[in-house]
């Protein structure tokens, strides 16, 4: 079975760090957790 994952924040202040480390911990492989920075507001993205 494959995993794959989904971290996301919403502004700047915010980290992916406690998310990602979550999705690590269940077994997802680094290159497979794919992540956003970005408002819902806008739509630009990092």
């Amino acid at each position: 079975m494959r995993l794959f994952g989904y971290a996301r924040v919403s502004t700047s202040q915010q980290s992916l760090d406690i998310q990602i480390g979550v999705l690590r911990d269940a077994g997802v492989k680094a290159n497979r957790i794919f992540t956003d920075k970005a408002s819902g507001i806008s739509t630009d993205r990092e």
